[in-house]
């Protein structure tokens, strides 16, 4: 017998830190089921994809997740084709959109915080595909995933985060996700790119929140000790300022000689795209898992289409 799972159904999903370890634990649970082949949907929704910024994993996932629960899609994979470029309103897209029936907007903006204040003011689902360097939550629901699966566990692990960590959205709501186990974080950037402590951002979150964890600048010094370490390109497209880009560009890159001390079972990740960062020589050791990480995208955002729009579960 199948029960609708009620809170689930029409949440936004707009910060990884909305979420819980049960919830997230169920999430997983029901991606898995989707990855295995042993639950199959028909929702017959709409779901609306709106990118006013560019993306190929995070659009395709969610557009071929709708598809593969029986949904129907539309919207945009770029602003620059619609009437955005004529000074339409970021409200007033959405606005349209409702008019025409949609059942859930999956919304990547340029604009941090959009998400929430577009939640207030409609009915519709907001799905946050991306704000800025603010938050991807979704991406770090299928990292955690791809962590829980090959490990089977996420308690007692060592995660280093390395990269950009100051402009970087996927480091914030990764860290968030993980903060709801006991796991040590290590922060693995040049000085210029590091976490800082401030009221509304990420080390204010974890120190309140108890989380064990340190900022170092290079990565050789934990390398062996590690079991995931979670790369990010450094975001040209993000700095205010080129200058200062150009002071920390190509910073760090793994190469498979890098690797030769690891643990057996550690992981390297990427949320994709790569730059230089990963040398390709990486891609043939057991320890890549980036494109295997990029897959699950698709598994954890068919499960939380299913459950946002009306999904069940098996009691």
């Amino acid at each position: 017998m199948w029960v609708c799972i009620k809170e689930w159904k029409n949440r936004d999903v707009i910060s990884a830190k909305d979420f819980s370890k049960k919830e997230f634990l169920f999430l997983f649970d029901v991606a898995k089921k989707f990855k295995q082949n042993k639950l199959k949907a028909n929702v017959g929704k709409t779901v609306t994809l709106l990118f006013f910024e560019p993306s190929t994993r995070t659009y395709n996932s969610f557009r071929m997740a709708a598809h593969k629960i029986g949904c129907f899609t539309d919207g945009f994979a770029s602003a620059q084709t619609t009437s955005v470029v004529k000074g339409e309103s970021t409200f007033d897209t959405l606005k349209m959109f409702t008019g025409y029936g949609t059942d859930c907007f999956v919304i990547r903006h340029p604009k941090a915080g959009i998400h929430r204040y577009l939640a207030e003011r409609f009915d519709v689902p907001i799905i946050n595909a991306g704000d800025d360097s603010h938050e991807h939550p979704t991406q770090a629901m299928l990292d955690v995933f791809t962590i829980w699966e090959n490990f089977g566990k996420i308690d007692g692990l060592k995660i280093g985060i390395m990269g950009d960590l100051r402009y970087g959205r996927t480091p914030s709501s990764l860290s968030y996700v993980l903060s709801n186990w006991k796991v040590k974080l290590y922060f693995i950037a040049p000085e210029l790119l590091q976490i800082e402590k401030r009221l509304d951002n990420m080390e204010f979150f974890l120190q309140k929140k108890g989380v064990d964890y340190e900022k170092i600048s290079n990565y050789k010094d934990v390398l062996n000790e590690l079991d995931v370490l979670y790369v990010t390109r450094i975001q040209k497209e993000r700095f205010p300022d080129l200058t200062e880009y150009e002071k920390v560009k190509g910073s760090y890159v793994i190469t498979s000689k890098d690797l030769k001390g690891v643990k057996k079972h550690f992981i390297v990740m990427h949320p994709l795209p790569r730059v230089n960062e990963i040398d390709t020589s990486v891609d043939n050791t057991p320890h890549a898992k980036y494109f295997e990480q990029a897959k699950n995208g698709l598994y954890v955002r068919m499960a939380l289409l299913y459950l946002i729009l009306g999904g069940s579960d098996e009691k």
